[in-house]
């Protein structure tokens, strides 16, 4: 295979553009690359108190299973001790790879940092969409993914909404003339339910949270990332997110941080613990759930989707963020369990591969829980 962006310059099938940069073979150096196809702003670190990993190797995850989910990196943290540790695809311990939609779950956790008002509505803080679909919802109605817009989060798609949406972001090639990201919304008209419907997971509900979180605060949501949450876990290297050429961020999917330092927010959520996250493993709606189109990629088991996360039910939830192309954050605290994963699958989302690793998340919490 042609080396990508080896040679100065690169040959034409060997150039990584906003054109390819989502679809093989060209992601497996643009996940880990993109702040050199995308504008982005810093989420600082403290380098003054990092929190220390000390390793504590074991056997947790075979070299197959790794290969067969398109692994790029992969860090395991028992009691906060690591445990397991492995890269692929050029990447190292220090390489910050994109997150896409795990980027949900750290804005849900500045969001329960901010002690936000869930029930107030909307457009008392973003005036702008009185006139779209989202009139009537509520920063709750965003969080849980409930708000009755219509919008087809449809990652194959060539055209249609989803294509403007992501042209608005910075991520494809422009209109000309260019969009943004905040005038994108005042396409969104249509409803599609009621808010405090099924689960409907639509990314732009995401990025509208980071405009209410910037307008609640007065301050970039970069800067409150990094106040609110990436200072506290200790990270170890800054991490960056994606912006529109008017500097709006990527809130749904945008977030670039190294293996260990996504492990770090998992090991935060188990020793900080607080109201929120207890409300995000015990207050979402099963029955919402249940009426999504998400249910296919995790048949049979108990789930529900509460404050941008994930959370399979049960005596010992497992909390999880999960971004397409294969990206997951696991946090089981009962056993003080975190498995951050990043990966370069072909398919944004792909229930073979979905299923082969919540299987081997479930075998390793088996057998970490009486370690």
């Amino acid at each position: 295979m042609t080396r990508l962006m080896d040679a100065f310059p690169p040959s034409r099938d060997a150039q990584v553009t906003l054109a390819n940069w989502r679809t093989p073979p060209y992601h497996r150096w643009a996940f880990h690359h993109v702040r050199e196809l995308i504008p982005t702003a810093e989420i600082a670190n403290d380098p003054a108190r990092v929190t220390p990993l000390p390793p504590a190797p074991a056997k947790l995850f075979d070299e197959r299973f790794l290969a067969d989910t398109d692994t790029d990196g992969i860090v395991a943290l028992h009691r906060g001790k690591l445990v397991f540790e492995r890269y692929f695809n050029g990447m190292s311990a220090e390489t910050p790879h994109i997150l896409m939609s795990v980027s949900k779950s750290l804005l849900g956790l500045v969001a329960g940092a901010m002690k936000l008002d869930v029930e107030r509505q909307v457009t008392s803080l973003v005036p702008e969409l009185k006139d779209t679909a989202y009139e009537g919802a509520t920063i709750r109605h965003l969080l849980d993914m409930r708000a009755g817009v219509a919008f087809n989060e449809d990652y194959l798609a060539t055209s249609g909404p989803i294509i403007e949406y992501r042209k608005a972001t910075g991520w494809n090639p422009p209109n000309d003339p260019p969009g943004d990201l905040r005038s994108f919304y005042k396409a969104l008209k249509q409803a599609d339910g009621s808010h405090w419907g099924r689960f409907h997971y639509i990314s732009p509900n995401t990025d509208l949270l980071g405009w209410v979180i910037e307008r609640a605060a007065g301050r970039r949501f970069a800067d409150l990332a990094s106040e609110l949450v990436w200072k506290p876990i200790g990270a170890e290297r800054s991490a960056y997110i994606t912006v529109d050429r008017l500097g709006a961020p990527r809130c749904a999917g945008g977030c670039n941080v190294t293996v260990r330092d996504l492990a770090r927010v998992g090991l935060w959520i188990c020793r900080s613990g607080g109201a929120w996250i207890d409300d995000l493993e015990r207050g979402g709606d099963p029955k919402a759930w249940d009426a999504g189109s998400f249910v296919p990629y995790y048949p049979g088991l108990p789930m529900h989707y509460r404050g941008q996360w994930y959370t399979l039910r049960g005596a010992q939830p497992l909390l999880f963020g999960m971004g397409i192309h294969g990206q997951n954050l696991f946090v089981d605290r009962a056993n003080e369990l975190v498995i951050a994963k990043v990966s370069s699958q072909d398919q944004p989302m792909d229930a073979a591969r979905v299923g082969l690793t919540m299987r081997a998340v479930a075998e390793v919490r088996k057998a970490l829980a009486t370690a």
